[in-house]
């Protein structure tokens, strides 16, 4: 059945939508499977994703066609439609008459996705008004609170570095606490990895009064904060409030330094928003693990990378891992830094549309997967800046000399980027970020040939 005359308006301006504010706008690419029409097919998306059925039914009254998704823009020969949703369209909370992310993502992403017409179609931008914007959540916490929390200039205290304790699973509570203490008398950071949680080798009542310690004794042997990302990933909220709880419990007056991470792509929006509503306090840290299944660049349905890091910042994420932009050991390429751009800034560009965020807080850009000193300046100079949080796990445990090292080691990588300086002759006085050449010497070779002769490293 052709719905293009009911679910299709192609004269709808998207400035004047835009003005307006009471339609959420939503960009996609889209091929019909063969022998179906673009617009037709369009159509259908915008059906399905609203008021639409495949038949007509008795049941349809005049105000249901009034919250119908529209088709306001097509381009067929680059695979691109464009639809306007009506914000009444999506459910709000009983308890206080908020937006939910689920209501969105079931619309927009919903069964769409698997009809047959629809050969395969992604999700690649979206525009919220500022009415719909106010109905999220938004971050409590943002990186301001950190840098507060390491008694750094609160309005621009730079690049926090970070690792991840390594290896990701296989360490009983002790070497565990021991891994962290080590990174933490030269890092700012240490984050579990999305696997480590409450395993029978290591349970999370034994190591984590293990880990407070090592933070107090870094603490007070550095004379410097320090944090921690616990990760409360649980199927059940009731785990995840038991995690958490007994983490702030553990950590008595360093409770605020304490982040909660949660798995939010497998665990879903209802993960995160949990975390968010009942630890406002605590810094949130999304990890997106298995995100990769369908924001691949390769991949050509659900949405991109781009959508997963918008979303999170609607939801209250504080933080959210976005890549290391082609610089590290993940997909991706330079012009990801749109993806920063969009969560840390009030008013930013994405593919298709302009975002004003009215002063909700930002969401940190968390760089991690493959990082080490050698290739921060380069990520440095891409994005513009080094706000952000970085967890580099090998580019910390796998340096030459020790894990403080390796975390020294990428402080002067920002040190050197700050100042505009050669890394080779800037290595010649930053005794840690020299040895990291040595640490990594396939980077050092790819990134900077010559090096060894330039340094006086000869084997």
């Amino acid at each position: 059945m052709d719905q293009s005359g009911r679910y299709a308006d192609l004269s709808l301006d998207e400035d004047t939508l835009i003005k307006e504010g009471k339609h959420i706008l939503v960009a996609y690419t889209m091929e019909p499977a063969e022998g179906h029409g673009y617009l037709e097919t369009a159509a259908h998306f915008a059906a399905e994703s609203s008021t639409g059925t495949n038949v007509e039914v008795s049941t349809t009254d005049d105000f249901t066609k009034g919250v119908d998704a529209l088709v306001y823009e097509i381009d067929e020969a680059k695979g691109i439609m464009k639809i306007a949703y009506p914000i009444e369209l999506f459910d709000r909370n009983v308890i206080d008459g908020r937006s939910m992310l689920v209501s969105f993502l079931t619309l927009a992403i919903g069964n769409n996705q698997g009809m047959g017409d629809v050969k395969n179609a992604q999700m690649q931008d979206f525009y919220v008004p500022r009415k719909m914007l106010q109905l999220y959540d938004g971050p409590s916490k943002s990186i301001q609170d950190l840098w507060s929390l390491l008694g750094r200039d609160p309005q621009n205290g730079g690049y926090i570095a970070g690792t991840i304790i390594k290896p990701k699973l296989g360490l009983r509570p002790e070497p565990f606490a021991e891994a962290a203490y080590q990174f933490w008398l030269g890092g700012d950071f240490i984050k579990n990895d999305e696997p480590q949680g409450n395993q029978v080798f290591c349970p999370l009542k034994k190591v984590l009064p293990l880990v407070h310690d090592a933070m107090k004794r870094a603490q007070d042997e550095t004379g410097e904060p320090k944090l921690f990302s616990m990760n409360i990933t649980a199927d059940d909220y009731h785990e995840m409030q038991a995690r958490a709880d007994f983490g702030l419990e553990t950590f008595g007056e360093d409770a605020p330094r304490l982040a909660f991470l949660v798995d939010g792509f497998v665990g879903g929006p209802g993960m995160v928003t949990t975390a968010r509503r009942n630890y406002p306090e605590q810094y949130l840290h999304y990890h997106r693990a298995g995100h990769g299944m369908i924001t691949s660049p390769s991949a050509k349905r659900g949405y991109t990378a781009f959508i997963l890091a918008k979303l999170s910042r609607l939801m209250g994420a504080s933080g959210i891992h976005v890549g290391t932009m082609g610089y590290g050991k993940m997909e991706g390429g330079k012009d990801d830094r749109n993806i920063a751009y969009m969560i840390e800034r009030d008013s930013a560009d994405g593919p298709f549309y302009h975002q004003e965020w009215y002063g909700m807080k930002p969401t940190t850009p968390i760089i991690s997967g493959g990082m080490n000193a050698l290739r921060l300046p380069g990520f440095f100079e891409n994005l513009g800046h080094g706000n952000v949080i970085n967890t580099s796990g090998g580019g910390s445990y796998g340096h030459i000399d020790s894990p403080a090292d390796g975390a020294i080691s990428l402080k002067q990588a920002y040190q050197c980027y700050l100042e505009g300086a050669d890394p080779i002759e800037f290595a010649k006085e930053h005794k840690e970020f020299a040895r990291a050449f040595e640490s990594f010497p396939g980077d050092a070779d790819q990134l900077f040939p010559g090096w060894r002769e330039k340094l006086g490293v000869h084997k």
